[in-house]
């Protein structure tokens, strides 16, 4: 449902210039999606959305122009530290063991990032996979993993 709601909202201000919260919520509920004001507050956090003047000169949200760092961003970064038992690649796959329950949670924090160097994932209970483009990256993403579990 989160994920939905963020493809909308990051829909929602590239097709219309939405300058406040409240318009955010309005549109989100148009499209079927109930939320608190504090909700969509840390979705634009979460999406690194800003304010910008548009050439009317009125400010609206959007998605910021800056690159995000090819490093794991905060939120990954906790979620990797609090499930990820293991890791190993194998060609261009890295394989990623999690507690129970919790590879869905990794692998969709993965694709949120939408990290190039990553093809797609797959999550069973306690264990994910990340197709990477090529084996290099595979062996990178895994020193990149060592790094942040030390």
């Amino acid at each position: 449902m989160k994920n939905q709601r963020q493809a909308t909202i990051l829909e929602i201000i590239s097709e219309q210039n939405i300058e406040t919260q409240e318009e955010l919520l309005n549109a989100l509920q148009l499209r079927g999606f109930n939320s608190t004001q504090a909700t969509i507050s840390r979705d634009i956090k979460e999406l690194r959305i800003v304010k910008e003047l548009d050439s009317t000169g009125a400010y609206r949200y959007s998605t910021s122009k800056q690159e995000t760092k090819p490093a794991f961003s905060n939120r990954l970064n906790t979620i990797f530290r609090e499930c990820v038992t293991g890791y190993d690649y194998a060609q261009n796959i890295v394989v990623i063991n999690t507690l129970p329950g919790l590879a869905s949670a990794a692998c969709s924090a993965l694709d949120g990032m939408k990290m190039s160097q990553i093809v797609g994932t797959i999550a069973g209970d306690d264990t994910a996979f990340i197709l990477m483009r090529d084996t290099s990256l595979a062996m990178e993403f895994c020193e990149e993993i060592k790094r942040l579990l030390l």
